[in-house]
């Protein structure tokens, strides 16, 4: 089923980096502003994937119809940008992973919903991302994933057919998004998998529960 590969494509956040810890110390250092007390990591991390708005749910039970949302989320968005690369770091394994398909003289790159004011200093700030043929934010295309928009301008970016890249992503829309652009998926159930975590319902070609997994999977291509 991977025999036409020619690139990996891959979510960042919960799939190549493990930002929780920024991402939550962001929204914790609103809770101790406001005199409530500090929350653990644990606490954050199942909702890291879902950025502003995961991080204000459990933080504050706030959803983006309360009236100061918007406040919160600039707020939360700015400590966060001050101190995105302090705590955050590669997945184990991520590095092995890349060498494998550098070695393999294949490309590969980032599909990210996160916005390029957080994406470029995160992937500046780590130098494995230097050899990345493509790095696509959020904010990138007119359309974030699910859509598959941001997967096709990740493939023209590599000068390569969608239908010979695989991404690789820990949450369904990473999937559907995938699919949608005739990519052969595979899901990371290491990642952020959030309140829906029944990753069998994606639809997902492959499963793998950690980033060396990946290697038995790109070894049969």
């Amino acid at each position: 089923m991977l025999q036409n590969i020619r690139a990996v494509l891959f979510d960042l956040d919960g799939t190549l980096v493990d930002s929780a810890p920024d991402l939550g110390a962001a929204v914790d250092k609103m809770r101790v502003a406001r005199g409530l007390p500090s929350w653990p990591l644990e606490v954050y991390r199942p909702l890291a994937g879902a950025g502003a708005r995961g991080m204000l749910q459990i933080a504050f039970d706030m959803t983006p119809e309360h009236p100061e949302f918007i406040a919160m989320r600039d707020e939360f968005f700015d400590n966060y940008q001050n101190a995105l690369a302090v705590k955050s770091k590669l997945f184990e394994g991520v590095e092995d992973v890349i060498r494998d398909i550098e070695s393999r003289a294949w490309s590969w790159g980032v599909v990210t919903n996160k916005s390029s004011r957080f994406t470029d200093p995160m992937t500046q700030a780590m130098p494995l991302f230097r050899s990345a043929g493509a790095i696509v934010s959020g904010d990138t295309t007119p359309h974030a994933k699910p859509h598959p928009e941001p997967m096709y301008e990740a493939a023209r970016r590599l000068g390569l057919p969608p239908e010979v890249c695989l991404y690789v992503g820990d949450d369904e829309r990473d999937i559907v998004a995938g699919r949608a652009a005739g990519m052969k998926t595979v899901a990371a159930t290491y990642g952020y998998l959030g309140e829906k975590n029944d990753f069998t319902l994606w639809g997902a070609d492959f499963h793998i529960h950690a980033p060396k997994e990946l290697l038995q999977l790109l070894a049969k291509a």
